[in-house]
């Protein structure tokens, strides 16, 4: 049964995860916040543990997905909307938050034995770039993401928003190595490795012999500076996507959205 709280007091050390604004913090606690029914229900589903609900008063009733009761018998805290607004800092998206506790990641080793397309991230930082990327490889058929040290957590609130859930859903892990060291740990396993870059040296995206390997690591860079020179020297290949009419480049999300639909699995 529901453990329904009404909120008396916003400073109660037990409302901490919808707080605080330091995700780094939340993240050494061992805890991130899932937001909206269908992300909540994504991270149960995929076995996360909550540890507390933060619901709008009027949808307690009316819970979409039953999240509520999915979460049993953990702490379900409510108020007006205002109230919840003032006590996170923004309006809540369709009034319900989750704060659940993180798993321990699968070892980056495990994931390059057993994948045969994954997408490797060179220290992107940018949350939405990061849940956009996460949302096309689970849609497109990538296997796994793999993250340089410098990249931003994917559970950070913004990413799993814009994953839509995703990140739950695909196997993820951090590179021991930082760039451009990973690539010799990627060719341990098999996997040939193609840099996303705006060179001229490059093979066509559609090119056969990319989708004819039969373990593909493409490697995405951060906005602006893209991959580092070192990186993309030490790669198998380097692709990109043909522009046209003056355009130099598409953001890395989109990018990588048309990357990994040309070079999936066939």
């Amino acid at each position: 049964m529901a453990n329904i709280i009404e909120i008396s007091d916003l400073s109660a050390p037990e409302l901490m995860p919808y707080t605080d604004t330091s995700e780094k913090e939340l993240e050494a606690s061992g805890i991130f916040v899932a937001e909206s029914p269908n992300v909540i229900k994504t991270a149960l589903n995929s076995g996360y543990t909550p540890i507390s609900v933060l619901c709008e008063r009027k949808y307690i009733n009316i819970q979409p997905n039953n999240i509520i009761e999915l979460c049993e018998d953990i702490p379900v805290y409510t108020a007006a909307s205002q109230v919840l607004t003032a006590l996170t800092g923004y309006k809540l998206t369709q009034g319900v938050l989750c704060a659940m506790r993180r798993k321990p990641l699968p070892d980056a080793a495990g994931i390059l034995k057993n994948a045969e397309r994954i997408a490797v991230l060179e220290d992107i930082m940018n949350q939405t770039n990061i849940g956009a990327i996460f949302r096309s490889a689970a849609a497109l058929g990538f296997d796994a993401v793999l993250l340089t040290p410098s990249c931003s957590d994917p559970l950070f609130r913004r990413s799993i928003r814009v994953s839509m859930g995703t990140v739950f859903q695909l196997p993820w892990a951090y590179l021991d190595s930082k760039p451009p060291y990973y690539i010799k740990v990627l060719e341990e396993y098999g996997f040939a490795s193609a840099a996303m870059a705006l060179r001229n040296d490059t093979v066509s995206i559609d090119d056969p012999k990319l989708t004819s390997e039969k373990k593909l690591a493409v490697i995405l860079g951060t906005e602006g500076s893209g991959l580092k020179a070192e990186t993309i020297s030490a790669c198998d290949y380097t692709i990109k996507i043909p522009m046209q009419n003056g355009v130099d480049s598409l953001n890395v999300a989109a990018a990588s959205a048309l990357a990994f639909w040309e070079l999936r699995k066939k």
